[in-house]
């Protein structure tokens, strides 16, 4: 792992994320969630239970670790969200590590119904020592940005509206794509008797993040703007995390899905790149997922053969700059971007990246899991 540590390293240099020489700090904290964490400190201790949700892809890393101390002295149910985006087996081995440390975890699809409704019973199970004697009950939803608290909870409304006798109409969160979009504290009612409230909080970043690939996590991860860190650098620290792992050799096979695919699509319209973009006035047809089912293949296609034929030392800092390097030039290619464009290396990373977060590469686990010994 040491050539992705130098290009961990170099991420120092990128002057609008913040670093400094002695480790890295990550200088990006909106006023208004300054304002949220003391409210979230403050309801905390009000609380019951505390469904703290992180991204699956980054089950330590999208951890706020300021509040840590608070929410483990907090009965609380760890929800790892977006699921489908995980590697399953390595989801499964972050789950088994949280149960050694006896922490409740469960991977969910915040826009799965039925997911949600599995969180709901631990919920209820959890808080069945309590039900007795309280009349009203508490739930705060915590997380750090962009980790798909509010889609939560509306989801949790949507099946609260149909499974509990609620007194008031109720009010759907605020859902958006960017980090901290959320800017309300808002509490909803969900059931009676026993009064259950759900509150909807914004995500708080810690204001420092002293480790910088945790910093890289979470922007890959969108929980951190890409302008604060840089679509370039973001895609520099993805591509050098897949080479190490070696996951374009395991895309073999596209090149004769490739074929199949030229085969059907003769007589496909010339598209424009831009087409990737989402258009919320015009539903996909089978055209538009035809082209970016083979764009996806252009692109594992590029990556895979890029590596199976590099010669150079995958360890070294400077050969693993020089595959990223040639890499970028071939997913221009791949991706039909214009080569003289001085925005080219930009337009890359961004369709890149929207690739990678949809789930169109593959699903990744981008945390290392700790070492732990199953409790008996």
């Amino acid at each position: 792992m040491v050539g992705i540590k130098g290009i961990v390293k170099k991420a120092m240099e990128v002057g609008e994320m913040g670093f400094n020489k002695e480790g890295g700090v990550i200088n990006w904290f909106p006023g208004h969630m300054a304002a949220a964490t003391r409210a979230i400190r403050n309801r905390l201790k009000l609380s019951d239970l505390v469904i703290e949700v992180r991204d699956s892809r980054i089950p330590f890393s999208s951890a706020n670790q300021d509040l840590q101390p608070q929410l483990s002295a907090k009965r609380r149910i760890i929800a790892l969200n977006k699921k489908d985006l995980a590697n399953s087996n390595v989801l499964n081995k972050w789950v088994r590590y949280f149960g050694s440390c006896k922490q409740d975890c469960l991977p969910i699809s915040a826009h799965s119904r039925s997911s949600v409704r599995k969180l709901l019973e631990l919920v209820e199970f959890k808080l069945k020592e309590v039900i007795s004697r309280e009349p009203t009950l508490l739930v705060m939803v915590v997380g750090v940005p962009n980790v798909g608290k509010s889609a939560l909870i509306n989801s949790i409304h949507q099946i609260a509206s149909t499974r509990f006798p609620v007194q008031q109409k109720m009010k759907r969160a605020t859902v958006g794509p960017l980090p901290g979009v959320t800017q309300d504290i808002a509490g909803y009612k969900i059931a009676h008797q026993p009064s259950i409230y759900v509150l909807d909080t914004p995500g708080v970043l810690v204001p420092s993040i002293t480790n910088i690939e945790t910093g890289l996590k979470l922007a890959l991860a969108g929980s951190v703007k890409d302008s604060v860190v840089g679509e370039d650098r973001i895609v520099q620290y993805l591509l050098a995390v897949l080479n190490t792992r070696g996951s374009p050799l395991h895309w073999k096979h596209v090149a004769n899905q490739m074929e199949e695919i030229t085969e059907i699509s003769e007589d496909k319209p010339d598209y424009n790149p831009k087409d990737l973009r989402p258009n919320r006035k015009r539903a996909l047809n089978a055209s538009d997922v035809l082209y970016v089912k083979d764009l996806v293949t252009e692109v594992q296609h590029a990556l895979y053969v890029t590596l199976s034929e590099f010669s150079g030392n995958i360890e070294d800092e400077n050969d693993l700059e020089c595959l990223i390097e040639h890499q970028f030039e071939v997913l221009q290619k791949a991706l039909t971007l214009p080569h003289k464009s001085s925005e080219a290396r930009l337009m890359v990373s961004k369709k890149f990246l929207t690739l990678f977060r949809a789930g169109k590469l593959g699903s990744f686990v981008l945390d290392d899991v700790p070492e732990f010994n199953l409790v008996s």
